[in-house]
């Protein structure tokens, strides 16, 4: 097992930001480094243990997608800058592996989830209202029932140590306008069909996932942060699928699982986790890679 990076620590550059689970670093002017820790956060909550190599697999995962996707959507990496300019070799070690170099863009105030089947918050939202992000659903759907169609099911993203909270289609337009809107309504929902389908060739069925987007200074969308990862997704194992019961899965529901079986506010500070389901998680995020990558 590899010891875990639960923060970066590069001095060679100024530090930006760190999110639940990445640190961004300005890169001169027009650039950032950003390193992909073994952080993990559940309910929005950063927890205390970190999951050894986590980082590793969201990187790659994230860089396999983007490739996979590049014919459909320009995305902020880019690969001709030399790292070595700029850090340390002590720097550049702790990089390996986790990290990329990605142009700035102005990043869009909202998540872009897409859905095709009924669990998490979109399946508390339907047994309380009837519906996901006021999107009527027919009754009588079980948990983790298949939905006819993916539906996009946007989310905005709150400030650090606050819940991301759903909102509706025309809340987006109203926080990026009515173009961008439906961009990146259209944008999503296809690069979950086309993820979908492939992911289905590996064994695995992808029931839920969120994009982040952002526009250059021409105001075209680019895919950014990470895709399709089991961070951002929940992968199950096809063969193991049946409505009616949250499946098992290749993604943090592990730890989702145990948390809710605790009496925790859901506020920080987060839990500590038992070393199996740190084990198990690790090993689950390195399965789903290897399934979908191999």
């Amino acid at each position: 097992m590899t010891t875990p990076l639960h923060e970066a620590t590069i001095t060679s550059l100024p530090k930006l930001h760190s999110g639940k689970v990445r640190d961004l670093y300005a890169l001169g002017d027009h650039h950032l480094l950003i390193v992909t820790s073994d952080r993990l956060s559940a309910f929005d909550v950063i927890l205390p243990d970190p999951i050894p190599g986590k980082g590793a697999v969201l990187n790659a995962l994230t860089a396999f997608w983007m490739a996979r996707f590049s014919a459909l959507i320009p995305n902020h990496f880019d690969t001709a800058v030399d790292l070595a300019q700029w850090l340390t070799p002590a720097e550049l070690a702790q990089c390996a592996g986790r990290a990329v170099v990605a142009r700035k863009l102005k990043a869009l105030p909202v998540e872009a989830v897409a859905r095709g089947y009924l669990i998490g918050s979109g399946w508390k939202d339907y047994q309380a209202t009837g519906a996901v992000c006021g999107l009527p659903i027919p009754p009588g759907m079980a948990l983790a029932g298949k939905l006819a169609e993916p539906i996009f099911t946007p989310a905005f993203k709150a400030p650090k140590g606050e819940h991301d909270a759903n909102i509706s289609f025309d809340d987006t337009v109203k926080l990026v306008g009515e173009r961008l809107a439906h961009q990146v309504r259209d944008i999503t929902l296809r690069l979950y069909r086309e993820a979908s389908e492939f992911a289905a060739t590996r064994g695995i069925i992808i029931a839920d996932t969120k994009f982040e987007f952002g526009v250059d200074d021409a105001g075209t969308l680019h895919l950014i942060d990470e895709v399709l990862t089991p961070d951002s997704s929940r992968f199950w194992p096809a063969e193991t699928y049946r409505p009616g019961i949250s499946p098992p899965s290749f993604d943090k529901q592990i730890v989702r699982d145990y948390l809710e079986t605790l009496s925790w506010n859901k506020q920080a500070p987060g839990p500590k986790l038992p070393d199996e389901v740190i084990r198990h998680t690790g090993d689950q995020y390195r399965k789903a890679q290897r399934l979908l990558t191999a």
